[in-house]
């Protein structure tokens, strides 16, 4: 990598928090019970929105199971987004997620990236599952659990 392309992949990966297991690359895990020395660094997003789409692509492809919302996994910043956190909790599987709150272009790329004008957001190997309203219809129905284990 040229250093150019090494700073911009890690200004990239570092958007991304991780909850649950460990994965070798440049996005940081997800970890509430870590020192504030240690919490992620907020990175400037990249303008324009082929790049925004292109960053959230990258995210939704390289997590399996991302959701983009307002907070943090640990500190929810709305009932919505704490509610798909209370499900994705549930599950006991890890995750990924963008606090869209701290990432304006962010919040509004991802808008236009699925179409869908509300956060929170969930994709499940890189498909686009739904905000709140879906998530939970799926858990109660059952479907819910079937796409994350798979």
């Amino acid at each position: 990598f040229s250093p150019l392309m090494l700073s911009s992949v890690r200004a990239a990966s570092l958007l991304v928090r991780r909850s649950g297991v460990m994965r070798p690359s440049l996005i940081r895990p997800f970890s509430g019970d870590s020192h504030d020395d240690f919490g992620a660094v907020k990175k400037e997003a990249p303008e324009g929105k082929d790049a925004v789409h292109a960053m959230i692509q990258q995210h939704v492809t390289e997590n399996r199971i991302m959701l983009y919302m307002k907070g943090s996994p640990s500190a929810p910043q709305c009932g919505f987004s704490a509610k798909v956190i209370g499900i994705l909790k549930g599950h006991d599987i890890p995750f990924s997620s963008v606090n869209v709150l701290e990432y304006a272009e962010i919040r509004e790329g991802i808008k236009t990236f699925s179409d869908w004008p509300t956060i929170p957001q969930l994709y499940v190997d890189g498909e686009f599952v739904g905000g709140c309203d879906i998530v939970t219809q799926m858990e109660e129905e059952g479907e819910l659990g079937e796409l994350l284990k798979e």
